[in-house]
C-alpha cells in the first residue's frame, strides 16, 4: 500500500494513540499528511513530530476537544488552511464506561453522544463543502463491536456509537453523488485502556481471547489501518456506506464482554 495516498490530507481525531494513532501511521506510510486532532498536547505533538520524522510526511498538532463544535469547526479550518484541501477525515475519538442501563444519568447519556456523535456529525458538516468542492472525500468513522452486539452495560456508547454509524450510511447516499465515500471501521485492538482493562481483568481477558477466530488481539497499526488505508484511497471509491469489522472474526459469534458494575 506504499504511496497510495501520495499528496492527500488527513485528519485523525484521537490519533495520539490507539487505534486512532494506528490509523495515523499507515495513513502517513501511504503518503498523506496527517493532522492529529485531540486533547492531551503532548502525546499529539509527539505523534506528529513521529510522523514527520519516520514517515517524512507534513504532520501537525492541533489541540481540539471534540466536544466542542467551535472547536471541531477550527479544526477543519486549520488542516484545510494547512494543506490546502482535505481528502480524508478519520472520526475515531471516542471513549465509554461502565453502567447499568437503568442507572445512566441524562448528563452521561448525553455526554456520550456529544463525543461519540455530535462531534462526529460537527466535523462531517464542516467537512462537506471542502470535500463537495474538491469532487473527492473519504470519511472514515469508527463505530463499535459494542454497539453492533449490544454488549452489556455500555448502553450510552452502543446506543450512540449506533447512531454514528447510521449518520454514516445517510450521509453515504447523500454525498456520494459528490465524490465523497462515508464508512464504518469497527475495530478490536489493544491501546493503553484496553491494555489497563485486561490486565485488571485477567480471567475475562483469557475468555475473551478464545472467542475470537484468529486467536489473537488486533494491532491497530497492522490490522486496522490498512483498511483505513483502502478505504481513503481510489481504490476505495465504489465502496459506499459499509460497516466492515477489523476484528479477527469475533463479531461473528461476539465475545464475552461484560465488565464489573454496581448493582
Amino acid at each position: 500500500m506504499t504511496k497510495l495516498l501520495e499528496g492527500r490530507a488527513a485528519i485523525i481525531t484521537g490519533g495520539g494513540q490507539g487505534v486512532g494513532q494506528g490509523v495515523a501511521r499507515a495513513l502517513a506510510a501511504a503518503g498523506a499528511n496527517i493532522c492529529i486532532a485531540q486533547r492531551k498536547v503532548e502525546q499529539g505533538e509527539e505523534e506528529a513530530r513521529y510522523l514527520r520524522d519516520t514517515h517524512g510526511v507534513d504532520a501537525l498538532f492541533l489541540q481540539t476537544d471534540v466536544t466542542k463544535r467551535d472547536q471541531v469547526e477550527a479544526m477543519v479550518a486549520a488542516a484545510h488552511a494547512r494543506f490546502g484541501k482535505l481528502d480524508i477525515l478519520v472520526n475515531n475519538a471516542g471513549a465509554s464506561f461502565p453502567r447499568r442501563l437503568e442507572k445512566h444519568s441524562d448528563e452521561e447519556l448525553q455526554g456520550s453522544f456529544l463525543l461519540n456523535y455530535w462531534a462526529v456529525f460537527w466535523a462531517m458538516r464542516a467537512a462537506f463543502p471542502i470535500m463537495k468542492a474538491q469532487n473527492f472525500g473519504r470519511i472514515i468513522n469508527m463505530g463499535s463491536l459494542n454497539g453492533v452486539n449490544a454488549h452489556m452495560f455500555t448502553m450510552a456508547y452502543n446506543a450512540s456509537k449506533e447512531a454514528m454509524r447510521a449518520m454514516t450510511r445517510t450521509a453515504a447516499v447523500e454525498w456520494g453523488p459528490f465524490g465523497i465515500t462515508c464508512n464504518t471501521i469497527c475495530p478490536s485492538a489493544t491501546s493503553p485502556q484496553a491494555q489497563e482493562y485486561f490486565a485488571s481483568n485477567p480471567e475475562m481477558t483469557a475468555a475473551i481471547l478464545q472467542q475470537v477466530p484468529a486467536g489473537r488481539f488486533g494491532d491497530a497499526e497492522k490490522d486496522v489501518g490498512p483498511l483505513a488505508v483502502f478505504f481513503a484511497s481510489e481504490a476505495g471509491g465504489y465502496v459506499n456506506g459499509e460497516t466492515v469489522h477489523a476484528s479477527g472474526g469475533s463479531q461473528v459469534n461476539g465475545v464475552a464482554w461484560r465488565p464489573q458494575v454496581e448493582d
